[in-house]
């Protein structure tokens, strides 16, 4: 454990009517880190996350206002702006608390109207409720099926961040191209039944860009730096050959770089040439069908896109933060915004038709994964929340908390918490809108993913937000209506077809885990986390894992498989100083942790091969236990992460670090570091030994 505890905000008594005006909003007044200990959150805390909710509570006169208002408005309202009903369940229990006689219309997605809610189809329909006093309300009825079916027969593949694989055809890093190559062959080669990547949403353009993707401008529409541009269609039709050439010469260059000449992935170069190339591209004209499908795709996406490519058009004038903007550009509603997005028409189409290329080859990747035999197919990944400065939180400004912050309180890994610098979205106005932002984010996504893993899964029950200029331990948890984010979530995934996935590693409030099991949500389970916490504390038996879960050995803020087996993991922390105890003592801890592994693994009969006379497992050889354990778990879906099939030692992410370490800018690389193209994984002795493996415990 750290030597520092963790830091905790004061603890004093909040006032009593704070208290309960903040209970009412959903702010917490305090928060328990652990079962035993309940730690009192802040007024600063507390105050402000109610400010970012519009309630006034500067003086105590105004909490006592807001107080009886709040009270008020709930004692007198017949419906809460936002109803679930779970199909084939009971009626929900805001329609069976409406006095006796209260009429009921039910206007449904599918434009029926009906007299009451019963035996409705799944959907987002439109409620009216009129008393016999002659109050009168209307909601939202997100009306779910129960559950997601869990996947029918046990799934293995692959992750990879895929920035990080790069095939020879590649223009500097990984690329759409190259998924749908990695798809086919694992699917077809190796039996996958997935593989799953890293987000794709688009960046805050500008160099030098956040090479994070867990910090996108938008979560609703993809990056455009992921596209194959040899396989737009158009490429075909260049007539500038000889700029064509110059453009594919220097992506060489840049591709070579990173192969051959231990160059880190530059992401800004890689799309600083694919944006001349697809200016070069927009020259050539749409074909008929071509046009038609690109005009379905504005038509459909209709307001959300054209916001997204009019932010996209405004920053290549003013700058990628909207804060900076002139100011009648701030707001997306604007007569200036409107006069502007005229004006930029050209660039606002170009824009749009980028991020239609983008989906369009999405959409063909994990219809060529379908095609090559996985039942899954291409698992994308959606970040937990969006820059403050991107695209998103420019269109959708009302719904998201002025002023703060969304993080993790301070805990035993990280004293001082967390802030993540990603604004939240307002709970109130989710629920006005029937969660409308949360469904066209979903809805988007499912266009193309057979499954989608959710960062952070713990953030659709609550979430810590952090008052900007405050520190992460001067936060407060401010809660989320679950229920209604589950149904969004249920119902969009039923209709798409698609497996759900919740990371839900961490510090996780009593009741998540068993809620997401009951609506169908997998959760996440790594091995090295997976311990008898209630009883001895040593590794979990592979028949006590749950089975409605993700298995894997690590994810990729943690050490490598290889790095851990070996303990290289401590070492380069401690090259970096990030270490909080003697470099002796990690050590010591790491190892016995590693050999308790071990020896759980060596009594199952697991661990084959050693490394010569000394009779020590291979490090290869604890590699092929690790999953051999993973596979003897009942889990519903394992992977394994792609450059623990080559031996790579270095993680892709080190969280704490920014400068220190190349976060998100590493090839996938073999034992001695050396870049792995996607053709010499295919070839790879070492990785068809480890599925060799794989397959044979999943066939036993």
């Amino acid at each position: 454990m750290p030597a520092a505890r963790p830091a905790e905000p004061p603890t004093e008594d909040l006032p009593e009517d704070l208290t309960r005006l903040a209970a009412l909003h959903g702010v917490a007044a305090s928060y328990s880190p652990s079962p035993d200990r309940t730690v009192a959150a802040s007024a600063t805390a507390v105050t402000l996350a109610l400010a970012a909710l519009g309630v006034d509570t500067s003086t105590p006169e105004a909490v006592r206002a807001a107080l009886a208002a709040r009270e008020s408005v709930l004692r007198e309202r017949l419906l809460p702006p936002t109803v679930v009903a779970w199909s084939g369940g009971g009626p929900p229990a805001a329609l069976a608390a409406l006095p006796e006689g209260t009429r009921l219309r039910v206007d449904t997605e599918q434009g029926e109207t009906r007299a009451d809610a019963g035996g409705l189809p799944p959907g987002v329909h439109r409620l009216t409720a009129t008393a016999p006093d002659g109050r009168a309300a209307l909601a939202h009825l997100i009306v779910a099926p129960a559950r997601l079916p869990v996947p029918a027969t046990r799934s293995c593949g692959l992750l990879v961040q895929l920035y990080s694989l790069l095939s020879r055809r590649s223009w500097g890093m990984g690329d759409l191209g190259d998924l749908g190559e990695l798809a086919a062959w694992a699917g077809r080669a190796l039996g996958a039944g997935f593989v799953q990547v890293n987000p794709l949403h688009a960046a805050v353009p500008g160099a030098p860009t956040d090479p994070s993707p867990y910090r996108p401008s938008s979560r609703r529409f993809p990056d455009p730096v992921h596209l194959r541009i040899e396989d737009v269609p158009e490429f075909a039709y260049v007539t500038d050959h000889e700029r064509a050439r110059a453009l594919q010469e220097r992506a060489g260059r840049l591709r070579e770089a990173v192969l051959e000449k231990d160059a880190l992935i530059d992401r800004d170069a890689v799309w600083e040439l694919k944006r001349e190339a697809l200016e070069l591209l927009r020259e050539v004209p749409l074909g008929p069908g071509r046009r038609a499908a690109y005009c379905d795709y504005l038509a459909e996406q209709g307001t959300a896109l054209e916001d997204h490519a009019t932010w996209c058009a405004l920053a290549e004038v003013h700058g990628s933060d909207w804060h900076r903007w002139p100011e009648g550009l701030r707001d997306p509603r604007s007569a200036e915004t409107d006069r502007a997005r005229t004006e930029l028409m050209d660039r606002v189409d170009f824009h749009s038709r980028l991020t239609w290329l983008t989906d369009t080859q999405l959409t063909a990747a994990q219809r060529t994964a379908r095609e090559a035999g996985m039942p899954v197919g291409i698992v994308h990944d959606l970040a937990v929340g969006v820059h403050p400065r991107g695209a998103d939180s420019w269109a959708q400004q009302e719904y998201f908390a002025d002023g703060m912050s969304v993080g993790a309180p301070p805990d035993a890994f990280n004293a001082r918490g967390q802030d993540w610098g990603l604004p939240p979205w307002r709970p109130d106005r989710l629920a006005e809108s029937g969660y409308a932002p949360f469904r066209r984010l979903l809805r988007g996504l499912f266009r193309y993913a057979g499954a989608l893993r959710i960062d952070h899964v713990m953030g659709l029950f609550r979430l810590w937000w952090v008052p900007e200029g405050h520190p992460p331990t001067e936060g407060t948890y401010v809660r989320y209506d679950a229920e209604a984010m589950l149904a969004v979530l249920v119902l969009e995934a039923a209709r798409a077809g698609a497996v759900v996935i919740g990371e839900d590693l961490g510090t996780v409030e009593p009741g998540v885990r068993e809620a997401l099991r009951e609506r169908g949500v997998l959760g996440t389970s790594v091995l090295w986390f997976e311990r008898d916490w209630t009883g001895d504390g040593r590794p979990l038996p592979p028949d006590r894992w749950r089975a409605d879960c993700l298995a894997t050995a690590t994810t990729h803020d943690l050490p490598s498989t290889a790095a851990r087996l070996t303990g290289e993991h401590v070492e380069l922390r401690d090259r970096l100083g990030l270490l909080t105890r003697p470099l002796e003592e990690e050590r010591a801890e790491a190892a016995a942790d590693t050999a308790e592994w071990l020896d759980a693994l060596a009594r199952l009969g697991l661990l084959h091969g050693t490394g010569g006379d000394t009779g020590t497992p291979s490090e290869e050889a604890g590699i092929q236990a690790v999953h051999r354990f993973l596979l003897r778990t009942p889990a519903r879906m394992a992977g394994i992460w792609l450059p623990d099939a080559v031996g790579d030692r270095r993680p892709q992410n080190l969280p704490g670090t920014w400068d220190q370490y190349p976060n998100w800018r590493l090839p996938v690389a073999d034992a001695e570091g050396r870049p792995v193209t996607l053709e010499d994984l295919a070839a790879s002795a070492r990785l068809h030994a480890l599925i060799d493996v794989v397959r044979d415990r999943a066939g036993g």
